[in-house]
């Protein structure tokens, strides 16, 4: 689940309504998208450990651009991405997309990125994985866009194909971002954690997964899972017990 962001200070209409916007955004697209996330089978030693379901991260697109323009939003393109915003909240995803789409060339980089990122969801959740896997890659190649976008895009793209691609390939491309501190570290670090996995690293893994478990940065949906998965490979990743048995019975 997407981080929230801090809110602003000051209480301007125009900032209460971006505001609103962007809560929006996080929760109707990380619901919308969620279905279609990655499912990889966890293997040690040799056997069956445990599914998992990569959490939706396009929300976070939205923070990212909700922080990048809080201070200084232009009328006309935040009423635009509102709009799709709310067509995309009730399900019409391709009228989201056609409202969305002209910011690409009319908005500035920030813009650019969270509707690109947001059309590659859009496809990924139509079933069109190689073309959003495209549009993902995309995104992180362009040297043009802010590098937490890029970021984000290159762990989307890594997610959508991780199942075709070798989990050294997994490994090399995400452990730059699985670092404690930086803004991907718990999704890219579970993705490094299962690539880890495959290779049967399970201590590898399994310290990995404790310290995303740990991590008080991280989402705490993203901190229950890997804290459970943690659990599995025999590690202990609970710093507070009373917390995490509550945290467990609200599920």
């Amino acid at each position: 689940m997407a981080l929230t962001p801090n809110s602003p200070s000051g209480t301007s209409p125009s900032s209460s309504k971006d505001a609103a916007a962007q809560e929006t955004f996080l929760r109707e697209v990380d619901d919308a998208l969620r279905e279609d996330q990655l499912r990889t089978l966890l293997r040690t030693r040799g056997r069956p450990v445990l599914a998992v379901v990569i959490g939706g991260l396009v929300g976070l697109a939205g923070w990212l651009w909700y922080n990048d323009h809080q201070s200084s939003l232009r009328d006309q393109q935040s009423e635009t991405f509102v709009t799709a915003l709310d067509a995309l909240q009730a399900g019409r995803n391709q009228t989201a997309k056609a409202g969305m789409d002209p910011l690409v060339k009319t908005g500035n980089p920030g813009y650019r990125a969270a509707v690109q990122i947001t059309d590659a969801g859009i496809a990924e959740q139509a079933g069109k994985a190689e073309e959003a896997a495209k549009l993902f890659a995309a995104v992180s190649a362009d040297g043009a866009l802010p590098g937490p976008y890029r970021d984000l895009a290159t762990i989307r793209e890594v997610a959508t194909n991780f199942d075709k691609l070798a989990p050294q390939t997994v490994i090399d491309r995400l452990k730059p971002l699985a670092v404690p501190g930086k803004p991907w570290f718990g999704s890219a670090g579970e993705l490094v954690a299962l690539a880890y996995l495959k290779q049967n690293k399970t201590e590898a893994a399994g310290a990995l997964l404790a310290a995303i478990a740990k991590d008080k940065a991280v989402p705490d949906t993203l901190r229950r899972r890997t804290r459970q998965l943690a659990g599995q490979l025999g590690v202990d990743a609970v710093d507070n017990p009373a917390a995490a048995i509550s945290g467990s019975e609200a599920q």
